[in-house]
């Protein structure tokens, strides 16, 4: 395998798309060794059928706001994968959304769920549309104009989208509503559904409490004790609480949060009824984190800046893809930092992810880290199948296990040395070996 080729091709096949293309490159040196040992890969051409999404729907979303004039937004669903089981992946509402980081979103769910041990396929999907400053009756003209185009593309058994940046509960319910009308079915063709009609216990905090059982088995491999640990978290949203929320189970000490405006230091740790304020602040519609040093005046706000300057024992990047770049990993690893995991969806840039793996530092990709998310997304799945609800605790178990077969994997593919396991390797090889094997059985399709 020629990655460079590989990459130039792809460069001049879709220019610009950076995102994906950092994608791509991270995966493909991971998996240089392994693919080179197995000339069957390379007669099956795997990895040019498997940079190429099956397919990419994009569409005209034109809806009318409160003041009764048009506006016109653009809609996405990159299908990317399916060769283990039907497309599942998030929609995002956000004004950033452009193709590449969809192409890279949906490139990277792949191997996350085939991670999961579950069923299912890689995809994502969304619109330029942001909710925020949007009424609610905007909103739900919106999601019905979005998947007048979408619905006939999707199903329980095709394509199962979920929730993802600026798509929650609120607007999930609106789109699997309009989409419930016009496919005259009830079916879990969503995920991240109101309790009401169908949605999963544990759901929303998923995704956090995953990666702190992830967290959990990376340091029990070295024998470190989470608890008592200081942990620095950004982000505020679902993700970030659920991430805190399990933290401060576990026993570690949260000190930071973040936002747009900048990011909070606590030094009394964030726990109790704070992190029932990070909901109030989240909920608010500003986007903002100042008022919480206001509420709480032992903490201290910093304006316009990252908290990874903070001298902390655990780094976990909730927010954003490239929240983290080299000169913030670079502090962590100066400042002592034993473990940097990505809860967002690549959460650091690829020097920065170089440098940790340089300094050996312990370090996990978003792919295995935050999979807890689709993996309940996924259990949601097989409720909805089956027509019944599973009490919180059994879902937070089956949580916990498919965690732990995460990691698992990782070690078994990533492990370098006793002292050493480059995750980013462990998950990339073990997600690609099982996808590279179900297509090459499958024939070419």
């Amino acid at each position: 395998m020629n990655i460079n080729n590989i990459l130039s091709e792809l460069e001049a096949k879709h220019p610009g798309e950076s995102e994906f293309l950092q994608a791509v490159k991270e995966v493909l040196v991971s998996i240089e060794d392994v693919y080179n040992q197995h000339p069957e890969f390379e007669k099956n051409r795997i990895i040019e059928r498997l940079v190429e999404p099956d397919r990419i729907f994009t569409f005209r979303v034109a809806w009318v706001d409160d003041r009764g004039d048009i506006q016109v937004n653009l809609g996405y669903r990159v299908q990317f994968n399916n060769v283990i089981g039907p497309y599942k992946g998030g929609l995002r509402f956000h004004a950033s959304v452009n193709l590449s980081t969809l192409k890279f979103l949906g490139f990277e769910q792949t191997f996350k769920n085939a991670l999961t041990t579950l069923p299912m396929g890689g995809a994502k999907g969304g619109s330029d549309f942001s909710p925020r400053g949007k009424s609610n009756a905007e909103i739900m003209r919106f999601c019905q104009a979005f998947m007048l185009e979408l619905w006939r593309n999707i199903g329980p058994d095709t394509d199962v989208p979920a929730g993802d940046i600026g798509v929650g509960t609120r607007e999930i319910g609106y789109l699997y509503g309009i989409y419930k009308k016009l496919a005259h079915e009830n079916t879990g063709t969503f995920t991240g559904k109101g309790l009401e009609y169908g949605g999963s216990l544990v759901r929303p905090e998923a995704t956090g409490f995953g990666a702190l059982y992830f967290v959990q088995e990376m340091l029990k491999a070295k024998k470190i004790d989470i608890k008592g640990k200081t942990v620095a978290v950004s982000g505020f949203g679902n993700v970030a609480w659920g991430a805190v929320t399990k933290a401060t189970e576990l026993g570690a000490k949260v000190v930071t949060i973040s936002g747009p405006d900048g990011y909070i230091y606590d030094p009394d740790g964030i726990s109790g009824n704070k992190i029932e304020y990070m909901l109030e602040l989240r909920n608010s519609g500003d986007d903002i984190v100042a008022p919480y040093a206001e509420k709480y005046p032992n903490s201290t706000y910093h304006a316009s800046q990252k908290p990874w300057q903070e001298k902390v024992d655990i780094a976990l990047p909730c927010a954003i893809q490239n929240e983290l770049d080299v000169k913030d990993a670079e502090t962590l690893i100066t400042n002592g930092t034993i473990c940097v995991a990505e809860v967002s969806n690549m959460g650091c840039t690829a020097e920065a992810v170089d440098s940790f793996i340089e300094k050996k530092t312990l370090f996990a990709p978003g792919k295995a880290v935050n999979a807890g998310g689709v993996a309940t997304s996924g259990l949601e799945m097989s409720q909805n199948a089956m027509h019944l609800q599973w009490s919180a605790e059994e879902v937070d178990k089956r949580l916990h296990e498919i965690m732990k077969s995460i990691h698992e994997q990782c070690l078994k593919f990533g492990k370098e040395n006793e002292t050493y396991t480059n995750y980013v390797k462990g998950a990339n090889v073990a997600g690609f070996m099982k996808v590279a094997r179900a297509m090459i059985a499958q024939g070419v399709i």
